[in-house]
């Protein structure tokens, strides 16, 4: 077990294979690096030990500084559990070759990582690398000719050689994911923005589109039944209000105003003047 944190690696696990061990034997060690990578510690909480018992991969759901490993060594700095490197040594390029591509397919389970899980599909390609174990491979002779620091540690899933730092990090992982949720969230919003625009209703009066107020105040149900006619905008709206108004105020001083009364036309006409006429 190496620590180096100033040079960016916190832990790092060894395997040195001087071609003693069979390719599915290091397969099978590896698997037991992830389930150890999965145990909680004694004193757990109750409820995180009946989480993890309640159904299969629910430790999925306990976060790394819960689990036991992170008791023995300190955190990676980076997802996924405690990485391992895998060392050849006296042994050919053909051979090396061979053993790292039955590593690589027979533990494909444990050092793989996989799709996040999200709603917006093909806009995410950023992988989930939090389950797994980061298995890094290199030759004792290329440490001893280059260095541990030179780009000689192939990691599994990549084809080219890069240094150590770079070999455990993950571009593809959970900074990319982030990065892409957040952009397909906020296209996601202008989508449901433009779709919700064309929907909005235009006045039959008018042709002004509805405000978003006069649209909630047509459509939700507690305010649909006082909002007057609906096909038309909330000014055409304030104009009807203020009609109805005006003829309903006329209406009432008409009511309550008195009628003047009439001439009395029956009366004959010369009586009236006859009171006036000289007498002779």
């Amino acid at each position: 077990m190496v620590r180096a944190p100033a040079a960016g690696v916190p832990v790092l696990l060894l395997e040195i294979d001087r071609r003693t061990e069979d390719a599915h034997d290091l397969a099978t060690k590896l698997r037991r690096y992830w389930q150890w990578g999965r145990l909680l510690p004694k004193d757990a909480a109750k409820l995180t030990v009946d989480l993890v018992r309640s159904r299969p991969g629910a430790i999925e759901d306990v976060g790394h500084e819960e689990r036991l490993w992170q008791r023995v060594y300190p955190p990676t700095g980076r997802e996924g559990l405690v990485p391992l490197a895998c060392v050849f040594a006296d042994t050919t390029e053909a051979k090396v070759a061979n053993t790292v591509a039955v590593l690589e397919e027979a533990g494909r389970r444990y050092w793989a990582p996989c799709r996040y899980e999200t709603y917006y599909g093909e806009a995410i390609t950023a992988k989930d690398h939090s389950q797994t174990v980061p298995v890094v491979v290199t030759t004792l002779e290329q440490l001893q000719q280059h260095g541990a620091d030179a780009a000689v540690w192939r990691r599994l899933g990549r084809k080219d050689e890069q240094t150590l730092t770079d070999a455990l990090d993950n571009p593809d992982g959970d900074a990319l994911y982030r990065r892409q949720y957040a952009r397909a969230e906020a296209e996601d919003e202008r989508r449901r923005v433009a779709e919700r625009e064309a929907r909005r209703p235009v006045c039959k009066r008018c042709g002004r589109k509805f405000t978003g107020q006069r649209w909630e105040e047509t459509t939700m149900h507690r305010t649909a039944w006082k909002a007057g006619g609906l096909p038309v905008c909330g000014t055409c709206h304030v104009d009807d209000v203020a009609r109805e108004e005006a003829a309903a105020e006329a209406a009432r001083l008409q009511a309550t105003t008195p009628p003047v009364p009439e001439h009395d036309h029956d009366r004959e006409p010369g009586k009236l003047r006859g009171l006036f006429r000289r007498r002779g």
